[in-house]
């Protein structure tokens, strides 16, 4: 929120409509830090939908937080963080609608410029990943999820939320941190592949972020499906998930990467607001703020 001159003189507060609301100064991109993308996309969901409404409950939700994040005595607001227009669906399919993803991602991409993608749906991930590959070679994918998504094919279609990881693998190596869903074909793709796997940890303990870490390449995309958290924190995605990992150790290992890695680019998708209650939204939107706030620690 800030104040602007209005035709008498006097100053009157207005609301933006971007990620914490920030004006135009704050946020315009020639001087941004972090470019957030809204994708209001959800055409393969397979269970609950609704993650097409999650980029516009995530925005709205932002407004309201606060943008000093104490844990890092910084004003998040102050990295400049731009938030595009929300990209319009293609209703071709979702290998297009990849295809559309990636050529925006690639349009925002620039040196010293981090950019992050609203969900909409995991499939998303694909075309995020696509671009920021060809921008960075060496890149790797830190990827968490309830679920391996490693399936080559789902219901008919090898772009779909349930095939994310497997396409981002097809480009650049693969980690995987909070997995406890997963079927037949995609347990023998990880062993045949020796990708890293760290299911949730019992009894609530830290994932073990050292190891995590030296699984990743120096590049890293972050790519998180809220349903990686446990259902009592996020009950607000489309195929939730019992014993699933807490914020702190999700944050935990986060902070971990960003200070040991450079975080080049991020997703955090699949909210579905109206399958939970408003604080999901809200930690989403806090994830976003961290993850934005995280990249830059390197």
């Amino acid at each position: 929120m800030s104040d602007q001159p209005d035709g008498h003189g006097s100053a009157l507060p207005w609301v933006y409509q971007g990620f914490l609301a920030l004006t135009p100064e704050q946020s315009a991109l020639e001087t941004a830090r972090v470019v957030l993308i809204p994708v209001p996309y959800d055409s393969t969901t397979s269970y609950r939908g609704g993650a097409r409404d999650g980029p516009a409950a995530i925005i709205a939700a932002s407004g309201q937080m606060e943008d000093y994040d104490p844990e890092l005595d910084l004003d998040v607001a102050g990295l400049g963080i731009h938030t595009t227009p929300s990209l319009e669906p293609h209703m071709g399919g979702p290998a297009l609608m990849v295809q559309r993803v990636r050529e925006a991602v690639a349009s925002r991409i620039a040196p010293g410029r981090v950019v992050g993608l609203l969900g909409g749906e995991h499939s998303l991930t694909a075309g995020s990943v696509q671009a920021h590959f060809k921008a960075r070679p060496s890149l790797s994918v830190l990827y968490l999820d309830a679920h391996a998504d490693l399936r080559d094919e789902y219901q008919g279609t090898s772009w779909g939320h349930a095939s994310a990881a497997r396409r981002a693998f097809d480009h650049c190596p693969v980690v995987l941190a909070g997995v406890r869903s997963l079927c037949l074909e995609e347990r023998d793709f990880i062993r045949d592949n020796s990708i890293p796997v760290w299911p949730c940890p019992p009894d609530g303990d830290l994932l073990p972020a050292e190891d995590i870490v030296a699984a990743l390449g120096d590049e890293v995309y972050v790519s998180v499906d809220l349903d990686v958290f446990d259902p009592s924190l996020m009950s607000a995605v489309g195929t939730p998930e019992p014993g699933g990992l807490s914020w702190v150790q999700v944050v935990s290992l986060l902070r971990r990467v960003g200070e040991s890695r450079r975080i080049v680019g991020f997703d955090v998708c699949e909210l579905s607001p109206g399958e939970g209650p408003t604080a999901c939204s809200y930690t989403a939107a806090r994830l976003v703020a961290k993850l934005a706030a995280y990249s830059t620690l390197c």
